[in-house]
């Protein structure tokens, strides 16, 4: 089977990926041909990570009971010292 048509191994293989064909494409050196064919990829690239993505927060709202909160940062874990 083609690179083309396989799935990615992983979320981070995807993005790494992804990436690749960006600069590819951003260079200006790719005959139409194979700018429409990484074009393609990249797509199937994104969709497949914005499900990795979209499961993964479902996953976590299942551990937090629907009930997703922002992480604490450093300033509201020490009481907001932005003032001082």
């Amino acid at each position: 089977m083609p690179k083309s048509a396989s799935s990615p191994k992983s979320f981070e293989a995807a993005v790494s990926e992804l990436e690749a064909i960006v600069q590819e494409m951003e260079s200006g050196n790719l005959p139409l041909e194979d700018a429409l064919a990484r074009y393609q990829r990249g797509v199937g690239l994104l969709r497949h990570c914005q499900t990795t993505l979209g499961d993964a927060e479902q996953r976590v709202r299942m551990l937090e009971g629907d009930a997703l909160t922002d992480f604490p940062t450093d300033s509201s874990r020490n009481g907001d010292e932005a003032g001082a």
